[in-house]
């Protein structure tokens, strides 16, 4: 996913000669917290958050050009790069917002930490059963069959618990991903349980076409 798929189209941007009264008043309307300076060709300069807006008021400053943080101190995003990036720069930086730009350097979206809580939100969801069906239409000449008794021995050796493969596939057709990491106790531990069931319904695959 590319970052201008998980970006915000609609967003306000202002000016440096804007009054940093009207404009809390706008932040305020539109319940952001940031938001992005443009000169006339809708080129980044700049970049005002609400604590400079209140310190602005408090201040007695006039224009936003006084207050607001230099172009240089912007983390920013091409709206071409992977969104991933933009998710960890929030994470590591606990950005509440991360400006898109396009190659002239134009403002073209804004990729904001709740956009970012909402797609994981959704990701965790997910059935974990869609996962296996993707994983078996990728898996060419593998039958669904197959791979779930490929998953009932992975998860034997994993738990220790016997389960028939019928059983598993009831399992996962009512799991989410979000349920499945807790289950497995972290994302790397699920991941490598679902290359195992890979690796091992490849090899049994081969072992029968061997005979």
């Amino acid at each position: 996913m590319k970052a201008k798929e998980l970006m915000d189209k609609k967003f306000v941007y202002i000016s440096p000669e804007d009054s940093v009264k009207d404009v809390s008043i706008t932040m305020e309307k539109i319940r952001r917290f940031t938001c992005p300076v443009v000169d006339e060709n809708r080129h980044l300069i700049g970049w005002v958050t609400s604590f400079e807006i209140t310190k602005g008021l408090r201040e007695g400053n006039d224009k936003i050009k006084e207050i607001m943080s230099s172009y240089e101190e912007i983390t920013t995003i091409n709206e071409n790069a992977p969104s991933r990036l933009a998710v960890i720069e929030t994470a590591n930086n606990k950005f509440v917002t991360v400006p898109v730009l396009n190659d002239d350097n134009q403002v073209v979206g804004m990729i904001r930490s709740c956009d970012i809580v909402e797609l994981l939100s959704a990701l965790y969801d997910i059935k974990v059963y869609k996962l296996y069906v993707a994983m078996c239409k990728q898996l060419k000449g593998v039958t669904w069959d197959e791979l779930m008794a490929a998953a009932a021995i992975v998860s034997k050796r994993a738990t220790g618990k016997k389960v028939k493969p019928e059983d598993y596939e009831a399992t996962i057709r009512e799991a989410t991903f979000g349920e499945a990491i807790w289950a497995t106790k972290g994302l790397e531990n699920f991941f490598a349980g679902l290359i195992s069931v890979g690796e091992l319904v490849i090899a049994r695959k081969v072992g029968k076409a061997r005979k």
